[in-house]
């Protein structure tokens, strides 16, 4: 559902820039065409740039973080480039491109359940769903929809994906989670579906453990959850699972899930990655090989 949405916007964006285009070769090129170009040219990296400036001020205000403007400068960079190649290519054609793998291979081998984070799909993964399948490990990654409904709905998304791994392997699967991702780990372990005993390691990154500030400017049901101090936080914290099962991977410059501390499941063992916006985390090799280590532990 999400791919095809997207994949409307993308149409309607590029009918817009071509009209616009045309309007200017026949009829000149005035400042009105030109702020329509603008607009449909530069409002993703403009908003990216109104988010890291929230969360520079935020974080200055809370005694945080403090980040210089070169290196928020960089996160902002690398971050369009992340999510336009995320956002504009993978998640609206490749949703499918690389399917969930549970080979014969796979028995007694531990394998993977991955789950992304807010308005997302699966193919978000797919750079690393291939190396899995390289590796002949076996692996599922969820598509949590209704894109915006509540988080307590995706329990059972998660349930069974872990359920189809475990068959595969006869082993607890890794389950790895970005952004919101994380939270849906944690409200399906608490919903006693899934115990301890279920899940071999959790890697989140970039998940608001604590919420994000940036959530109180959203309306749906899902980001209402992700406030800080919340309802639902503050019920998903006293039911909180073994934080040793956790591994919380965090930059101070993300964008999304701040100020940079709401990003660490109290007790659970926090690793920081310097310099890295949102959804580029999830490219960054130093998680990869955790990952790998982990599997062949």
């Amino acid at each position: 559902m999400l791919a095809r949405a997207i994949r409307l916007l993308f149409l309607a964006w590029l009918a817009a820039l071509a009209a616009a285009l045309a309007r200017g070769a026949t009829h000149g090129w005035t400042v009105g065409v030109a702020c329509v170009l603008g607009l449909l040219l530069f409002a993703h990296p403009a908003v990216l740039a109104i988010e890291c400036l929230l969360l520079r001020r935020i974080g200055r205000r809370t005694g945080s973080a403090t980040i210089g403007l070169g290196t928020l400068a960089r996160a902002w960079l690398g971050e369009w480039l992340e999510s336009t190649l995320t956002f504009g290519w993978r998640l609206p054609w490749r949703a499918r491109a690389v399917p969930d793998h549970l080979p014969a291979s796979a028995r007694g081998r531990r394998g993977v359940v991955l789950v992304h984070g807010f308005i997302c799909n699966r193919a978000l993964w797919n750079p690393w769903l291939a190396r899995l399948r390289a590796l002949e490990r076996a692996f599922v990654a969820v598509d949590l929809e209704p894109v915006f409904g509540d988080i307590d709905g995706y329990a059972g998304i998660v349930e069974a994906a872990v359920a189809r791994v475990e068959a595969a392997t006869g082993l607890p699967p890794l389950v790895v989670a970005h952004s919101m991702g994380g939270l849906v780990v944690r409200a399906w372990l608490r919903a006693g579906a899934g115990n301890g005993a279920r899940v071999a390691h959790v890697l989140t990154i970039g998940t608001p453990h604590r919420g994000t500030w940036l959530a109180g400017l959203a309306l749906s049901p899902n980001a209402r959850q992700m406030r800080l101090g919340s309802a639902w936080m503050t019920g998903l914290a006293e039911a909180a699972p073994d934080a040793a099962l956790f591994t919380c991977w965090w930059s101070e410059c993300d964008q999304i899930v701040f100020p940079p501390p709401t990003a660490v499941l109290p007790g659970a063992e926090s690793r920081r990655l310097p310099g890295v916006a949102h959804v580029a985390l999830v490219r960054r090799e130093e998680i990869w090989r955790d990952l790998v280590a982990r599997l062949e532990r």
